[in-house]
């Protein structure tokens, strides 16, 4: 059977109602001339409508790509993401509560796939316990629309856990490289391999239809074996995309770099060195928890900052970073092309990459935080009308060995001056981070201290630890008052410490922060 068509051949197999998963992560390896196919039919034809997104990772570019095609009025009924920050169009309409929306880890989601796959009813995970996901609190459900319960506590030995049921999927938009006559594919150009042959296996076991985009296609048989990721068994459709719908990032027509064909030669320039500002303080604190051969997972922002700290402070061999996409070593991208890396020593997919992270594979986790309170609990999901939502950030905080939240300690016009040995805050921040009660549980403090997991808090100006009494304050910059630049900006009365040390010195400094004497 010939199953390489043309695109419009294969959106025509998506009908009214069906559930569509899409895999991909953020603006990485994303099937975009399906999706842009399918988001053109529908805004022609009226059809198919009132479908059900699953779309685990975020996938867009807040540019109008990704599954923003599908957010025509009336194309979607519900939707299971882990991250809309991408997908702005998508996010309104959730907020607006035109659709129904749950809002689920990353790694679940991905998990869920494989068990769907397997037959099997459901998830059963510590992953979301205490969150905003477990249904003593929201149950994932994000607006008023959003009714039915679908996820549960449960015990076993003792202990609890969330069960998230399982999804079946209608139709799954994939993507690889190169396919045969037979459906088989390799991915042999792609920067990630991704949860692809999981969302697969997911459509194809529940009865449903697998479409690939690919960029080229080949003669059956001339695909070696151990190259095909995407076996023709689970293919359906081959559509063969043009090049300007088939990047390999939307920041990158084709980097060998990022799918592994080339190292990028390392550079000793001292023009790569940040300059000192507060995020750079933060970076160089968050650096001194470092440990031997640290495994590590870095958030976007002021963690992004550590390895190049840990270098410039002499222990940038101790790291291996990590990112829940699939890579494993070498420099993790930022910006468009976040989820790559470069110089990777390894690549699995990210449904094994959270089995690692789920098992207590990380030692660290460098996160960022956007609202803390006092009992420890971070929000990054949900402002107002604003609803990001939590990505993989709960995988990763409840399961590293150990997390160092960093940020600064207000925001919005924050100005302040490092140097000398010290920080001079200029002008205050007009927004408090330190809250009393954060919008949205996306960490729980609570857990944390349940499961006796350290916890640090960072900023340029004060650190602070979490006890089974609350958050502590444990260290403060030198020129900075206690009382006015630090309790004053919070809102609430941390415990203070018996012995509130000074924040070394240094870390203020323009010369390279020495870490060696930290990691031990």
């Amino acid at each position: 059977m010939d199953i390489v068509c043309s695109v419009d051949e294969a959106v025509e197999q998506v009908d009214t109602g069906d559930t569509i998963g899409v895999g991909g992560f953020v603006a990485v390896g994303l099937p975009e001339y399906l999706l842009e196919a399918l988001g053109t039919r529908y805004s022609e034809t009226g059809s198919p409508g009132d479908l059900t997104l699953y779309h685990p990772a975020a996938e867009g570019d807040r540019q109008g790509r990704g599954v923003s095609h599908l957010t025509h009025e009336g194309m979607l009924e519900r939707v299971f993401g882990s991250h809309w920050g991408f997908v702005p169009q998508l996010m309104e309409r959730i907020a607006a509560g035109d659709v129904e929306a749950y809002n689920l880890p990353f790694g679940v989601m991905d998990h869920l796939l494989r068990d769907t796959a397997a037959g099997k009813p459901g998830t059963i995970t510590n992953v979301g316990l205490r969150t905003f996901v477990d249904p003593r609190q929201d149950g994932g459900k994000v607006n008023d629309a959003t009714t039915e319960d679908l996820i549960e506590v449960m015990e076993f030995g003792g202990e609890e856990y969330l069960f998230y049921r399982s999804i079946p999927l209608n139709v799954a938009l994939v993507r690889g490289t190169t396919a045969d006559e037979n459906g088989n594919i390799s991915m042999e150009r792609e920067a990630l391999t991704a949860n692809m042959l999981a969302t697969a296996q997911a459509a194809h076991n529940s009865g449903g239809t697998v479409i690939a985009q690919v960029e080229r296609v080949t003669e059956a048989g001339t695909l070696p074996p151990r190259e095909v990721d995407l076996p023709g068994v689970l293919v359906d459709a081959v559509v063969d995309a043009p090049l300007s719908h088939h990047r390999q990032t939307y920041g990158e027509d084709y980097s060998g770099a990022l799918s592994g064909e080339i190292r990028v030669p390392e550079s000793d320039s001292d023009g790569d060195r940040p300059a000192l500002t507060e995020r750079k303080v933060i970076a160089r604190r968050a650096a001194m928890e470092l440990v031997p051969d640290a495994v590590v997972n870095l958030g976007v922002g002021v963690p992004e900052l550590v390895p190049t700290v840990a270098t410039e402070g002499g222990v940038g061999d101790e790291i291996t970073q990590t990112v829940e996409a699939g890579p494993i070593g070498g420099s993790p991208s930022g910006g468009i092309n976040f989820g790559t890396a470069v110089d990777h020593d390894a690549l699995v997919t990210s449904p094994e990459q959270f089995d690692f992270y789920d098992g207590g594979g990380l030692d660290i986790g460098f996160l960022g935080m956007a609202q803390i309170d006092a009992v420890g609990n971070v929000n990054v999901s949900r402002f107002g009308a604003d609803i990001p939502g939590c990505g993989g950030f709960i995988n990763i905080t409840q399961n590293a060995e150990q997390v160092v939240f960093c940020g600064t300690l207000t925001t919005g016009d924050l100005d302040v001056a490092v140097g000398d040995g010290e920080i001079d805050i200029r002008s205050e921040g007009t927004n408090r981070k330190f809250v009393e009660q954060v919008e949205q549980v996306t960490f729980s403090g609570e857990y944390a201290v349940e499961i006796n997991q350290p916890i640090t808090y960072v900023t340029e100006r004060a650190v602070f630890e979490l006890t089974d009494s609350g958050l502590v304050l444990v260290e403060v910059a030198p020129g900075i008052d206690i009382e006015t630049e630090v309790l004053g900006e919070m809102g609430f009365d941390p415990i203070i410490a018996d012995e509130v040390s000074e924040m070394p010195q240094a870390l203020f400094e323009e010369s390279a922060f020495a870490l060696r004497g930290y990691v031990e």
